[in-house]
């Protein structure tokens, strides 16, 4: 069990995790809590008919970690569309859709990480440290959406944009200040495909 997920009898799955893990998994939720920012109900009235009606943003965040978490929904694959008339049309269905969508996926990953954050916190140590994680079927398919999004946002801030670009992230230097963050991802990843092994029938 330690370092991976193994699968548990009711469906949900189990790892152990030292001090250390802990404190990095916890760390990366929160700040990705953080990122994604409170719920429009939040910081605004008590009203809850407020929320249900509260459009969202029209326009693509600009932090590239949020527009990684966030894509649009109308892109060309190459970035570059035909001609400027379907450059236009995209970007009008892309905000007409990102209104409509972006409170709701915001809402998704906040929950998924603050089940992240809630399961560490609840989580009972051993005598000689760290502590065994027990997730149900349900915190494992929050868990697993919630690695996925800080893969991606750690991917984003080293500008991982294909499988040529984490060869290279492999050979890093340890003095390179990026290799915290590149094994970070890496760890997340291993997590990550066992977790998913873990939910697979």
């Amino acid at each position: 069990m330690p370092g991976h997920f193994e699968p548990l009898p009711d469906g949900g799955a189990a790892v152990a995790l030292d001090d250390v893990e802990i404190s990095i998994i916890r760390s990366l939720a929160v700040q990705l809590l953080e990122l994604i920012g409170p719920g429009p109900g939040e910081d605004a009235s008590d009203d809850p008919l407020a929320e249900l009606f509260a459009e969202g943003p029209s326009e693509p965040p600009k932090d590239p970690v949020l527009r990684r978490l966030f894509p649009d929904a109308y892109s060309d694959p190459e970035g570059v569309p035909a001609n400027p008339e379907a450059a236009d049309e995209q970007r009008a269905y892309s905000a007409e859709f990102r209104r409509y969508t972006e409170n709701d996926l915001r809402a998704g990953k906040r929950e998924n990480a603050l089940a992240v954050v809630r399961c560490l916190d609840a989580l009972t140590p051993a005598a000689d440290g760290g502590a065994v994680l027990k997730l149900s079927a349900g915190e494992s398919r929050q868990w697993l959406n919630s690695l996925n999004d800080l893969r991606l946002a750690i991917g984003s801030r080293l500008e991982i944009t294909d499988e040529d670009d984490t060869e290279v992230l492999y050979r890093l230097p340890d003095e390179d200040p990026r290799k915290p963050m590149v094994m970070a991802y890496l760890w997340l990843g291993g997590l990550q495909e066992t977790l998913v092994s873990t939910l697979m029938p």
